[in-house]
């Protein structure tokens, strides 16, 4: 079986053919400092169901891992930096199935790694903000128009989730068509953002805190 493509339809309709797990580590090694750095953004313009994300994700998880078995990291300390790395991973994707596969990917595979790690111990906070970010960070839009495909009349936003010290992380939304398009600066957050919020405890990251 073609584990690259879902059918010739999609093929044809989209372009769509996904990277094997091979092509995907070799890329990645390439940049292999940057995806074992836990504040490293990755922006996938066309995500799929997510087998780049999920690698980096992988990566990142395995550098908090294996602070924890050092003893340097207390729990608090894991969570911390593991929000921080799914905060850092964006995927935009034109077709919605591959978008809503993508999140409950990473969020499935966060779950797992935190779960295996502290059992019981694990906080329902944690896994609610991963979901929450998610939900802001991977979006079912056309990076190439900028706009989001499930709801037309809306641009594509990007938030920036800024971990400030004492776990507080302060959230600022950008117009993705002015981070990468003909307005494109120097740095992919350095435009005025088009909407900003109040700082929140990265265990409190979620709709209601938002005002949704």
């Amino acid at each position: 079986m073609d584990t690259q493509i879902k059918s010739k339809d999609r093929v044809a309709a989209h372009g769509e053919v996904f990277t094997n797990p091979r092509e995907v580590n070799a890329m990645l090694d390439l940049v292999k400092a940057e995806t074992e750095r836990i504040d490293s953004r990755f922006l996938e313009p066309a995500c799929g169901d997510g087998n780049f994300l999920i690698e980096i994700l992988r990566r990142k998880l395995a550098v908090c891992e294996d602070r924890v078995k050092a003893k340097k990291y207390t729990q608090l300390q894991y969570e911390h930096d593991a929000i921080w790395a799914i905060s850092s991973i964006y995927g935009i994707e034109l077709l919605e199935d591959n978008a809503k596969a993508c999140r409950e990917r990473l969020l499935g595979y966060f779950t797992e790694q935190y779960t295996r790690l502290f059992k019981s111990k694990c906080k329902a906070a944690c896994i609610e903000s991963a979901s929450y970010i998610l939900s802001k960070n991977i979006i079912h839009g056309d990076a190439l128009t900028y706009k989001r495909v499930d709801h037309p009349d809306e641009w594509i936003h990007i938030s920036e989730w800024g971990f400030i010290g004492k776990g507080m992380v302060n959230r600022r939304d950008y117009e993705f068509s002015y981070l990468v398009g003909e307005y494109e600066s120097d740095g992919l957050f350095s435009d005025l953002p088009a909407q900003t919020f109040a700082p929140i405890h990265f265990l409190k990251i979620n709709a209601s805190a938002y005002g949704e």
